[in-house]
């Protein structure tokens, strides 16, 4: 029998605070209406955003949509967007605050586990983002247009087709077509 020579692990759970992220991988399950979207820090830590857009009984999942809508727009910088296709988010970056949330283990009461939730969203263009920034308002509150920060270079377009914003039809994706 072979043997599999096994990994340290070197999971660690982001810490509680306000962190700058950077959008690495975005996947999405069109078949299942999933999407992941992976996230790294400067210092290295990882968190993995989960949205499902379809809830069990098959309805579309507002709430998610919303709250993925609110993410898109802020890391994207465009609070005018109605669509975008999820890979225009990779690379991107958002600065939010994480917040622990605790609970016992389903396999061992004597246990906990510990999630990472992001709470308020905010712009950020880098690690090294020092611009002031607001922080996101609720997901029902309604979005303000985006304001340009300060430090944000101004970049001249090279052609119409660059200043256009690329899209993704998400009612398609919810099946209300």
């Amino acid at each position: 029998m072979a043997k599999i020579a096994l990994s340290e692990s070197n999971f660690s759970v982001v810490p509680e605070g306000t962190h700058i992220f950077q959008i690495t991988d975005v996947q999405y399950k069109e078949d299942f209406g999933k999407l992941n979207i992976t996230m790294k820090t400067r210092e290295g830590y990882t968190h993995i955003e989960r949205f499902a857009f379809v809830k069990s009984n098959g309805e579309p999942n507002e709430v998610a949509l919303g709250v993925f809508s609110t993410l898109a727009k802020i890391a994207l910088q465009d609070f005018d967007l109605d669509e975008i296709d999820h890979t225009d988010l990779i690379g991107h970056f958002i600065k939010c605050e994480v917040k622990h949330d605790v609970q016992p283990n389903k396999n061992d009461p004597t246990k906990t586990i510990t999630f990472s939730r992001l709470g308020e969203k905010a712009m950020a263009n880098g690690f090294d983002d020092d611009a002031p920034v607001t922080l996101s308002k609720p997901a029902a509150a309604p979005v303000a247009p985006k304001a340009t920060p300060k430090s944000a270079p101004a970049v001249a377009p090279t052609s119409p087709a660059a200043t256009a914003p690329k899209k993704v039809d998400l009612a398609a994706i919810l099946g209300r077509k």
